[in-house]
């Protein structure tokens, strides 16, 4: 079964685990439609799908994402965070997109939380589509413990992000972003069905960046990881479809 339909029914029945190549989405973090556009094209039928965030969401809009992904599967990580009406009605308008995953921020509480989900639920029915993951973000992963530390978080980044799991658990949403480190004491906590959107993952091969909490896409999955998030190792290869198949070689 493909990921694009788990994704509608992941919390109400089981599905085969998805294959190497459908748990890899490709982030596309550029301002440049035309160069999203190219990569998009390059690696059609090697991931699994695309993030698009703020960067090109910002300088280019909704029709920007259209024009750019080109009806692959779409991760949209604008990371909404505000008042309840607020997000709600801002992932109403995301669900235009058709993504397969949306998200918010754990941070925002239980009342945004839920808002955020029934407001999903609603906009699906609506407008007669699958109902997209919609997943919470924990702690950054270009966090680690002393950047807590600097802004009011004593506790270990560990502990915020499983604090943060059960609160949008509890709160009916379908998985959260977290770094790998944090993905075999969240499949612990949380149970199998808990979808887990895993970035920070760095090839062996590759740089980290300035990713602070990183670890290979092999050791992800064997940890528990549901969706890889991949960016530069793929995108800022000579050939980008060959290095999205590494990586899929090395999960095979």
């Amino acid at each position: 079964m493909s990921l694009a339909r788990a994704s509608a029914s992941a919390t109400t029945s089981s599905s085969a685990p998805p294959s190497p190549t459908e748990r890899l989405f490709v982030a596309l973090d550029t301002q440049d439609l035309e160069r999203a556009g190219q990569l998009v094209s390059a690696l059609r039928g090697t991931v699994g799908g695309f993030k698009i965030g703020k960067e090109l969401f910002t300088a280019q809009g909704p029709d920007g994402v259209r024009a750019a992904i080109g009806g692959e599967p779409l991760f949209l990580d604008l990371k909404f965070h505000d008042i309840p009406t607020t997000v709600a009605g801002a992932l109403r308008s995301a669900l235009h997109l058709r993504p397969r995953i949306v998200n918010v921020h754990a941070s925002g509480g239980p009342a945004m939380l839920k808002a955020a989900v029934e407001a999903v639920r609603e906009a699906a029915e609506d407008l007669e589509c699958e109902r997209p993951w919609l997943v919470a973000v924990t702690v950054l992963t270009s966090l680690d413990d002393a950047d807590l530390v600097a802004v009011g978080q004593d506790a270990p980044a560990g502990r915020q992000v499983l604090r943060l799991a059960r609160l949008a658990q509890d709160c009916g949403l379908d998985g959260v972003v977290c770094s790998p480190r944090e993905i075999a004491p969240l499949r612990e906590a949380c149970g199998p069905g808990f979808r887990l959107v895993v970035p920070g993952i760095r090839p062996s091969w590759s740089d980290s960046g300035d990713q602070k909490r990183v670890t290979t896409p092999r050791d992800a999955v064997e940890a528990g990881a549901d969706v890889l998030v991949v960016g530069r190792p793929i995108t800022s290869a000579d050939d980008p479809a060959a290095a999205a198949r590494r990586i899929a070689e090395e999960l095979a």
